[in-house]
């Protein structure tokens, strides 16, 4: 059942695993804010999602060009809650997508999804290191099949060596240091974070590690339209002109880029006509 419900939703790949083994990943807190969701976790599913549509230029990372994935994802997940809950009466289905003390990640690689790969991101062939996840907590035991956790990929050193931050080390992504965190960031910046922006291609994100992963060589492209159409590429000065928060709201909303507000995208965009 499960199979058919998740493929309904337009996941590329899904997994299961109990709650208790990712328990080792869970600070006091996050497992606090996760009890206070589902006061008795038993179960927590993992889905990936798809969103590569080809190559197109722009300033804008290729994530965030579709819908907001948060939204997308939560929403096709509810289907599957939807499905569950009818199921299950009396339990609980609680969807998120990276805004969870969940550790989507982790959940993926435990439940055998894919590969873990050396970026820290999970990679999902045909479609590489271009998928969302979600996850699907609750408290009701489900049976699940038995699978084993997702092996490494093989190493070889590309994502690594072509991070022009050094972001990645040997044991895993520094995101202290990480470009994408960096386009993102609001308040003052130091002479170093400014020079590194000044250098970056993108204003919001960045695609460096995932392009340079020999998964990523030849990625299928998504088949889910939030992330296929209607896109927005770039960004540029005339874009954001006149906008207050509220009106850039509701332009850009519906993206991911558009959390922060447009003040980090105005930075981002002046520091290159410096």
């Amino acid at each position: 059942m499960l199979d058919k419900l998740f493929a309904a939703a337009g996941a590329a790949a899904w997994g299961g695993v109990a709650f208790r083994r990712l328990l080792p990943f869970l600070s006091t807190e996050a497992l606090e804010k996760v009890e206070a969701l589902c006061p008795r976790p038993k179960t927590v599913l993992a889905a990936a999602f798809p969103y590569y549509a080809g190559e197109r230029p722009g300033n804008l990372s290729l994530y965030a060009r579709g819908e907001d994935y948060h939204a997308v994802v939560v929403r096709r997940l509810n289907t599957v809650c939807e499905a569950l809950a009818e199921q299950y009466p009396g339990e609980s289905f609680f969807p998120s997508a990276d805004n969870s003390p969940l550790p989507e990640r982790e959940a993926a690689w435990l439940a055998g999804i894919g590969l873990r790969g050396a970026s820290g991101l999970l990679i999902l062939p045909p479609y590489g290191t271009y998928v969302f996840l979600g996850t699907i907590l609750t408290g009701a035991a489900l049976e699940l099949p038995e699978r084993s956790p997702a092996p490494d990929c093989p190493r070889c050193g590309a994502c690594r060596a072509a991070c022009p931050a050094g972001a990645m080390g040997e044991g895993g992504p520094d995101v202290s240091r990480c470009l994408s965190e960096l386009t993102q960031k609001k308040g003052a910046l130091t002479g170093e974070e400014e020079a590194r922006l000044k250098a970056h291609p993108l204003i919001w994100g960045c695609d460096f590690c995932q392009r340079a992963c020999p998964f990523n060589a030849a990625p299928a492209l998504s088949p889910l339209p939030e992330f296929s159409t209607d896109l927005v590429d770039s960004l540029e000065n005339a874009d954001l002109e006149g906008l207050t928060n509220r009106t850039f709201r509701e332009k850009y909303g519906g993206r991911a880029f558009a959390w922060r507000g447009p003040g980090p995208l105005r930075r981002n965009l002046e520091l290159k006509r410096e």
